[in-house]
């Protein structure tokens, strides 16, 4: 890491899709990672590339379990806390597990990193602004959730594991921060997990229909997860509290993104319409003038490039 370097670091949701893109950089890095996983929605698979290395030790266990973390031997410095179902049908299908993490895994994580003295990352989402009243979303924005709706159950455990972590830091002087993730995608999603870009890109390579939403004109700005990882990493080496938006910045239709899949794949498959799914976002795109100012980071990795990426990976997954 730059700046402010990290010896030891925990990620709890490490095998995760995200999760296990940022422990592989932070071991890159020469950071030692504890990943701390429960594997409801990660996969070892996703870190086995990582476990023969000395300086990586994979956990399974849970978040809400505070012996889990507590019992953790050795001292942190820094405390990444991912753990959370974050594509919709995997919340919907956990929606109380989704809660809990968000409330008590943030909480037993955020006593770790109090009791090690570490600076801790809490990964929260663009879904805190729910179907968003102003475009682009600042970090200012109070959003425009429903508190009761499906998608509540992720919404508001990030709204609330913010308002934990924000507590925490005020009346403990825990070194927190809070990022603002904007849909990233990139190899190794799973393609069942409910997202527009593992979706698409299975259903072109499988020549079936591409099930677009609606009519497919709410937008999206989604991030290649290199770029995502390198903007929760520089927020984790300054000394920002946020919350900071990490996204990307090129604002895209659904359907022009179905389509795009198909032409980066060759595929002869058609765009099937499906309904829209209650409280989805119409409109997102984060404003990142603070990432830029702040950190100094942006997206560096284009479209065509990284869904290039993410199309190859998943080609090669499939006849591995």
């Amino acid at each position: 890491m730059s700046g402010r370097g990290r010896r030891r670091a925990l990620v709890t949701g490490g095998a995760g899709f995200l999760g296990s893109h940022l422990c592989g950089r932070l071991v890159e890095a020469g950071t030692e990672v504890v990943c701390l996983d429960n594997l409801c929605t990660g996969t070892r698979a996703n870190v086995a590339h990582l476990e023969q290395h000395p300086g990586f030790r994979f956990v399974r266990a849970d978040a809400t379990d505070p012996a889990a973390l507590s019992g953790l031997p050795g001292r942190f410095d820094l405390v990444l806390h991912f753990a959370c179902p974050a594509s919709p049908a995997d919340y919907l299908r956990l929606p109380l597990e989704t809660l809990d993490v968000g409330s008590t895994g943030t909480r037993n994580a955020l006593e770790r990193a109090r009791a090690d003295g570490a600076r801790f990352v809490l990964a929260s989402t663009s879904e805190v602004y729910g179907d968003p009243l102003e475009h682009p979303q600042h970090e200012g924005y109070w959003g425009n959730v429903n508190p009761v709706g499906p998608r509540s159950v992720y919404d508001e455990s990030k709204r609330f594991a913010e308002a934990l972590v924000t507590a925490h830091r005020r009346v403990h002087g825990t070194d927190t921060a809070v990022v603002r993730i904007f849909n990233t995608y990139g190899p190794r999603m799973r393609t069942g997990d409910g997202r527009a870009v593992p979706a698409f890109v299975a259903q072109a390579l499988d020549g079936v229909p591409l099930t677009v939403a609606g009519d497919g004109s709410q937008t999206r700005s989604l991030c290649y997860v290199d770029d995502t990882v390198a903007g929760v990493l520089a927020l984790a080496a300054s000394g920002e509290s946020g919350p900071v938006n990490i996204g990307g910045g090129e604002e895209i239709t659904v359907l022009d993104l179905a389509r795009r899949v198909i032409g980066l794949t060759g595929s002869a498959s058609r765009i099937r319409f499906v309904d829209r799914p209650v409280d989805d976002p119409a409109r997102r795109r984060p404003d990142t003038r603070l990432a830029r100012e702040l950190l100094g980071w942006s997206p560096r990795v284009g479209w065509s490039e990284g869904l290039g990426r993410t199309v190859g990976w998943f080609m090669r997954s499939a006849v591995a």
